[in-house]
Parts: structure tokens; sequence; C-alpha cells
């Protein structure tokens, strides 16, 4: 009989153990239950008489040997913990009724080996701590032994499997790998920073290969502590060692996270299974980092395809836009769903299309670009590392108000300011202006650019000189895109901007220590006010910009550099221009303008990134400026 069943679960288990249905943490009173018991067993580890509970399962006999998981819990914990709050005994009682599972005893012991091993006091004590250490030797020397004893269990490693949420996740990986010859199955939910390091876990890959029948890593992807269960994850891949690595999409450090682990992992436990033909059937997945608190979707998958989700049962149409159209399908409850294709690297502008009518997305963050309020969304990519938060001094991003005579109303901008700006009080700091693009404002750069992260970790790694960045709203009511456009913000900028940041922050009013950048339009405003007044702006960058092309060729700018080339190229100590390579909307007219340039003998420096006219573009060119400037 226990064969028949061990057959049908484990074909089950290997293709839809992630299946969670609902209410599978609930009580069913339909079905069979197995018993909670509590043991007592004594430790010479510790000199004392600990306590762990006991499960055993629906229609438990003595006369059966049972293999036996060891669950642990966190730091905050004792052995009650999974059974206070992770219900693993409705958990397995109903796995047991949906012959999902082999029948196993479960052990929940008190993974703090001391005396008076109660979460009291402060839990983080130094000798608690240690305690969790200890527990090692209280669990292979006189808990296992115990158990043994007094249940009719197995005593081979092929029946023996470790596992535990968080501090239990690390000793689950610490203990579970360093004795291969006593446990085959290990699982580690959330694993603690106590977790060793890859190369300590597994010193030996080779080994861990032929004598694991199963290594579960998981964590939610919310979870301040994925970073352990990634570099674990990363480390045995490079190495080809199968292990299962599952990320739940929305999940924080918690039992909504470690319940659904149970559920999944226990399913594959005391199997014949193929690891990795199962891991190839988890699918990576997390969720946009620019997604509102508590959202789940947008969902990316590991090939940085992009799953939108959005509850409309009352619609006919939805269509989700992000560069390229996709048709969302209904199901029954009136929930709309897409897959995109692969998304490139960086951050996108979105918008949903309901019945004909483009609106942003309600779970995701909201930016302003293509001259409205649109959805972004953020694709993680390898190379992200320098705009990532890091443990590094952090700087901050002000807003401040400022009266416009050009305008003749009241403007904003926001400042960076290095970290240390206060405290440095007679520190003179130069000074980039920043401009963002058409469709755009003031605050683009910090938000969608990812400014003050950019110039934190360059700072950090002393790649830049501290600096102020004035990002300012390059708009003008009105006024369509001509030389009275470009003639009001370069007297904006003369006349109102620099002389208020000049009065207001610790800025040098050096003109060496003034530099001007931009993107798109932006980039147009550089050209146009480094131009006119290169004595003002000796450091410029034209991102993704160049001059538009006419009917004759030629534009204001192009006939004042001619005339005033020799002063130009005495003021300019640099000018950087970039592009997103050829799919760029600006190459055609950037080209042309570099041919202009090189006709009247500007130097300059040519950068290309790839990724066309986009923010992952802008942000990799203020990263390569911002290291030039001011030396």
């Amino acid at each position: 009989m226990v064969l028949l069943l061990a057959g049908f679960a484990t074909s089950y288990a290997q293709t839809d153990f992630q299946n969670i249905r609902m209410g599978f943490d609930a009580q069913r009173t339909d079905i069979p239950h197995g018993k909670i018991d509590t043991m007592t067993y004594a430790s010479k580890t510790v000199g004392a008489k600990r306590r762990a509970l006991i499960y055993t399962p629906p229609g438990y006999n003595a006369k059966i040997k049972y293999p036996v998981l060891y669950l642990l819990h966190g730091i905050g914990g004792d052995e009650k913990e999974w059974f206070r709050e992770g219900a693993p005994q409705q958990i397995l009682d109903n796995l047991y009724a949906d012959h999902k599972i082999q029948p196993m005893i479960v052990v929940l012991p008190n993974g703090r080996a001391m005396k008076d091993d109660r979460a009291v006091g402060n839990i983080m004590e130094g000798n608690k701590v240690q305690a969790f250490a200890t527990f090692e030797q209280d669990l292979l020397n006189d808990l296992i032994p115990s158990v043994e004893k007094k249940y009719p269990v197995f005593k081979d490693r092929e029946h023996r499997a470790l596992a535990g949420l968080s501090m239990g996740g690390g000793q689950s990986l610490n203990f579970g790998l360093g004795h291969l010859e006593t446990f085959a199955w290990i699982g580690g939910f959330s694993s603690a920073p106590n977790t060793k390091t890859p190369q300590e876990l597994l010193p030996d890959p080779a080994k861990a290969k032929s004598m694991l029948k199963l290594l579960w890593i998981s964590c939610g992807d919310k979870d301040n502590l994925i970073t352990f269960s990634k570099r674990t994850h990363d480390y045995l891949k490079s190495f080809d060692v199968p292990h299962i690595y599952k990320v739940e999409v929305g999940g924080y450090h918690d039992f909504k996270v470690w319940k659904r682990n149970l559920y999944m992992f226990s399913q594959l436990l005391f199997k014949d299974i193929d690891v990795n033909a199962i891991s190839k059937t988890v699918v990576y997945e997390r969720s946009a980092e620019t997604n509102v608190r508590g959202a789940r979707y947008p969902v990316i998958l590991e090939d940085s395809r992009v799953v939108f989700r959005l509850k409309a049962p009352e619609a006919q149409s939805v269509k989700v836009d992000i560069g390229k159209k996709y048709d969302m399908v209904k199901n029954a409850e009136g929930l709309w769903e897409a897959t995109t294709d692969s998304i490139s690297e960086g951050f996108h502008y979105y918008s949903l299309i309901i019945d004909g009518v483009s609106v942003a997305d309600p779970a995701s963050e909201s930016f302003y670009g293509m001259s409205r309020n649109a959805s972004g969304i953020e694709i993680p990519f390898k190379g992200d590392d320098y705009y990532a938060v890091k443990n590094v001094p952090h700087g901050e991003i002000r807003m401040k108000r400022y009266f416009s005579t050009v305008f003749n109303t009241w403007k904003r901008f926001y400042i960076y300011t290095p970290a240390g700006y206060d405290e440095n009080s007679s520190t003179k700091y130069p000074v980039l202006y920043l401009l963002h693009g058409g469709g755009e404002d003031e605050r683009g750069w910090g938000e969608q650019g990812k400014t003050d992260l950019i110039m934190d970790n360059l700072l950090a790694a002393r790649k830049a000189k501290p600096m102020l960045i004035v990002m300012v709203d390059g708009n003008a009511p009105g006024v369509g895109i001509n030389n009275t456009y470009y003639e009001l913000f370069r007297s904006e900028m003369k006349d109102c901007v620099i002389p208020f940041v000049e009065k207001n922050y610790k800025a040098d009013g050096n003109a060496s220590m003034r530099a001007l950048a931009g993107l798109s339009m932006g980039g147009l405003q550089t050209l146009h006010a480094g131009i006119f007044d290169s004595q003002l702006f000796p450091y410029m960058g034209v991102f993704s910009s160049g001059w538009f092309q006419t009917e004759n060729n030629t534009n204001d700018d192009f006939e004042y550099l001619k005339k005033n080339v020799d002063g130009f190229k005495v003021n300019n100590k640099l000018l950087w221009i970039a592009m997103g390579g050829k799919e760029d909307i600006a190459y055609k007219n950037c080209q042309n303008m570099l041919g202009k340039l090189d006709g009247l003998g500007v130097k300059y420096t040519y950068s290309e990134y790839p990724g066309g006219h986009t923010w992952p573009v802008w942000r990799n060119d203020l990263y390569k400026f911002a290291q030039l400037l001011f030396r």
C-alpha cells in the first residue's frame, strides 16, 4: 500500500508541487488527522533535559518504520513556533489526504541549545546566538539518537531530512551540508545571516552532487535577507550542484512564505525524484521594485519577460503598452493577464489601455513622463550594480522652490547634495546642472535616473569628485520648440537658477567648477546655452541629442559657433556626446552634428551605450560623464 502511494505521489510532486490550493493550511474536518506530542530527551551537550514537539502522521503505526524531517524555528522562536504560527499539522494532514506526501514523522526541536532555552529577554545576546551553533552537537549526539530510540524510524541518511526557517534555515544549511553522512534532504527557508559562506558550506561540490537527494533554497523577493539565499544559489549553479531555488513573489520574512515552503518542500521528500528536472519547472520570478507597496504584479521572470495583471471585470478590452502592445486575456473572475516578450534592461514607461483609454497601472508607481503621469517598471540586469543601493555613505536629493523672474512665477528644482554636505561647513562644491528630456520635468533625473545612487556609489569608490547636482525644470509652457524656447531657458539659468544656487548652497562660483548636461531636449538646451555662454559652462554633456536637421542644414547654434569657434575652444574643457546606438531616435541628428563639429575643428569625446532613446542609456551616460568632471 505504501509503495503504491509513493509511486503516485512522486509522479504528482514532480509536476504539480508548486500548485498551492486555496486553504492548504486550514483545518479540514472531513479527513484523518495526525497527532502532535511533546517528547523530552536528555541532552549531554546542554547538561539538561530538553523538549521537542513530534508530529506523527494520520494512521500512525508503531510497527511501521518512518522517515524523519527535523524542522527548525527562527531566532525569536522555540519548539512551539512552527506549531503556533506555521500550522504544520494542518498542512501535512491536508497533503496526506490528497496523497501528495510520504508518511513521515516530523520533529520540531528547540534550536537554542542552552539550559534556559526560552525565547525571552534579549534574543540577540551573544550566549543565546551561540546556542544556535551549539545545537549542532545537541542535534547529532542527543536528539537524533533519542528520536530513533523512542520512535519507529529509519536510521539511515536517505530517510533523514533537515529544514528550517530564518535562523533555522541557516542551521539547516550549515549542519545539513556539513554532515552529508547524516542528512540527504536539506531545506533552507529564508536563511538568516548565520548561514556560512557558500565556500564553507560546500568546500567539495562534487561530493555534495553525489550525496544529496534534495537541496532546497527559498526566500521571498521582498525579504531583506534574500542575498544569503541568492549567493548560495549562485555558487551551487556555478558548480552545477543540483538544487531547487524558489523565490516567492511578493514574499516577506514571514510565515506566509514559510508555510508555502513547507507545503512544497515536504511533497518532494523521501521519493525518487529528479532534482534537475524539477528545478527546470521552478519559475524564477520577482515582483518589480517599481510596484506599489503590497502589489505582487507586475512580475518579472528570469528571462526578463513581464507578467501583468489587472482586476477589471467590467472591461471589454485591455492591453498593456510598453513600447509594444500586448493583448491581455480575461479569466472567469475578471482578472486580465498578459506576458510580454523579454524586456531590455533598466527603466521603462508603460500604460494600460482599457477600452481604448490609456491609464496608469494602479499596481505600479507613477512617474512623470510622456507629458503625463505614466507607470514605470524597472528590469534588473547583471550590470545594474552601479546604481544599486549599497552600504555606502548616502547623499540627499532635496527640493527647493525659487521665484523665476523670467517666467514671473514660482518654480522648483531638485538638488543632490553628497554625503557629509551639512557637516563640511567650509567646503565649496562644484555644480552640475542636469536637464531632463521632452515630456518630463525636474523629477526625472532623481526618480527615473537614480542620480543619487549613481553618485553615492561613484563617490564611495572615489571615481568622481564630490559635487552638487541641480536638476531643473526645463519646460516653457505655451512656447514651441524654437529659438525663443532656448533663449528662455538660457536666461532662466543665467538670471535665476545659477545665482540662486550660488547664494543658497555651498556652491563654488568659479566658472571652472560648473557643468551643464542634458538628455534629448535637455541636450539641445545644453548645446544652446553651452555654446552661447561657453564662459559659464566649460563642461558640457549631450546625451541622445543633436541639432535638428533643417532644409538648409543649419541652425542658430551652429551659425553662432562658427563665428565664435575660437572662443569656444578656449572656454570648453570637455564636450562629451553620447548616444544609445543606432536605434536611438536622435542618432542621425547627432551624426550630422558631429560632422559639423569636425568641420570646425571642435574637439569632443563620443560614447555609445546600446539601448536607444531610454533611461538605461542616460543612467549610464551620467555614470560615465560624472567621472570626467572637475578634474
